[in-house]
């Protein structure tokens, strides 16, 4: 099932499209995230779906941005709209970078992948980090996998427990600013703040 995330989102990108931009709940979770990267600082948004609402906001706050998403779609609406800034049609596990970044974002899309590969995505991702890096991320409340729907489509999601995450943060050197499990300003997602410090 995670294996079609990407056939999903070539199927649906453009009701996806739709949708998302009519859907910016993390807005304020931005802006604390910016908090920590420096004006015109570079920025990796893995799960950049087609750049509406969040590549757009960075952009416009001039920022640099690499985007990188698993369907080619998406990553077609990003480089018609945003053709000055890098997007990357790729699965996150086996994107290759060749800079670091001052912060990464994976938002609705870490969970799209099963445990094991979230924790090596985790270590792959502090290593695209430069010290004093910002990384946001959101999982489920609690360790499980689920299927859910979407445009009637079955939907991938898998999360690991808190106490995990902290682990894999002191293991790869990130240390934890914000935490907020089914914050409801976001629709009941659980929501990371980390930092680059090791």
């Amino acid at each position: 099932m995670p294996d079609r995330i990407a056939e999903h989102y070539d199927r649906n990108a453009h009701a996806f499209d739709l949708a998302r931009r009519r859907n910016f709940v993390e807005q304020h979770w931005l802006d604390r995230f910016l908090l920590a990267v420096p004006p015109g600082g570079h920025i990796l948004d893995l799960g950049c779906g087609g750049g509406e609402p969040v590549a757009r906001y960075l952009i416009d706050k001039g920022y640099e941005l690499t985007g990188v998403d698993v369907s080619e779609e998406m990553v077609g609406l990003c480089r018609t709209r945003f053709g000055r800034h890098g997007f990357i049609h790729a699965d996150m596990r086996k994107a290759v970078m060749e800079r670091q970044f001052r912060g990464v974002l994976a938002w609705d899309s870490l969970f799209h992948l099963p445990h094991r590969d979230q924790a090596d995505m985790l270590h792959k991702i502090a290593g695209w980090m430069e010290h004093g890096a910002a990384l946001l991320f959101n999982s489920g409340p609690a360790r499980g996998e689920t299927i859910g729907e979407q445009f009637g489509d079955p939907l991938y999601h898998a999360s690991l427990d808190s106490h995990e995450y902290r682990e894999l943060f002191r293991l790869f050197g990130l240390t934890e600013v914000a935490y907020a499990p089914e914050d409801p300003g976001t629709g009941g997602r659980t929501v990371w703040l980390a930092r680059k410090t090791g």
